[in-house]
């Protein structure tokens, strides 16, 4: 593989979103829509190994027919990445880990305002998303240590991601904590946490600076929004963190 990332549209209605994430993410786009899927098919096959990873805007069962007959091993093969045409989920489909797709799927969620799906067991057996305010200019340690005092006897193991609003997406101190520890790192738009009135204690200075009641519940929450908020906003030293954790199916009907 020579790396780098390939894009594959197979319809114009995909153009625009291809165009954003070359842009974001330096890729190569390809753009056959004029070919049948055979012939499609095809050329992709030809040049499928010349990336180290692959968006594919289209239908997951296209994708799929796709990369028929062209996996031999997770740890060589492409990371590829499924974002349907409308841009409203984005799947983890091949090379999670190795491939790096599950990382691929949360940075082109946050680009599009996306729904990130990842099924690989290690992500889905953690339980807990948190959510994550800061002060500017917070560091990773500071971070960690509010996490930790309210995560309590919840190991940080048991976390499966992070949530945030947009204005906190390039804190370095956050990010870093998210790198040392290989968390995703979602984020949401003021306008999307405005809409959603899951806060336990308004905040007028939260107000004022984003437009929303809060920040660290309403995220963690629209992250897993059947899942059951069990420490509400806890300030430690200019961080604040919510945790969520997910519901089990209960119901026998």
């Amino acid at each position: 593989m020579s790396g780098g990332l390939g894009i594959w549209l197979v319809r114009p209605a995909a153009q625009a979103i291809g165009q954003r994430l070359s842009f974001a993410f330096e890729g190569t786009v390809y753009k056959p829509w004029e070919g049948e899927f055979d012939s499609q098919k095809h050329e992709f096959a030809k040049i499928y190994r010349t990336h180290s990873s692959w968006i594919l805007v289209m239908a997951t069962g296209i994708a799929v027919r796709f990369l028929a007959g062209l996996t031999t091993d997770k740890r060589t093969d492409p990371g590829v990445v499924v974002v349907d045409e409308g841009g409203h989920y984005v799947i983890s489909l091949l090379g999670g880990h190795e491939g790096g797709a599950n990382r691929l799927s949360f940075q082109v969620a946050n680009l599009l305002g996306a729904v990130p799906v990842v099924t690989t067991a290690t992500e889905t057996m953690k339980p807990l998303i948190l959510g994550i305010g800061c002060r500017k200019g917070s560091t990773a340690e500071e971070i960690e240590s509010a996490v930790r005092s309210v995560l309590g006897k919840r190991d940080l193991s048991e976390v499966r991601e992070l949530a945030t609003i947009d204005l906190k997406a390039h804190e370095a101190g956050l990010l870093e904590f998210c790198s040392r520890y290989s968390l995703p790192l979602r984020w949401f738009g003021k306008e999307q946490i405005a809409q959603r009135p899951w806060v336990t204690s308004p905040s007028d200075f939260v107000r004022s600076v984003t437009g929303a009641d809060g920040i660290c519940e309403p995220c963690a929450l629209m992250v897993s929004p059947r899942g059951r908020l069990i420490v509400p906003k806890t300030a430690v030293n200019g961080v604040t963190v919510a945790v969520v954790e997910d519901a089990l199916e209960t119901d026998q009907e």
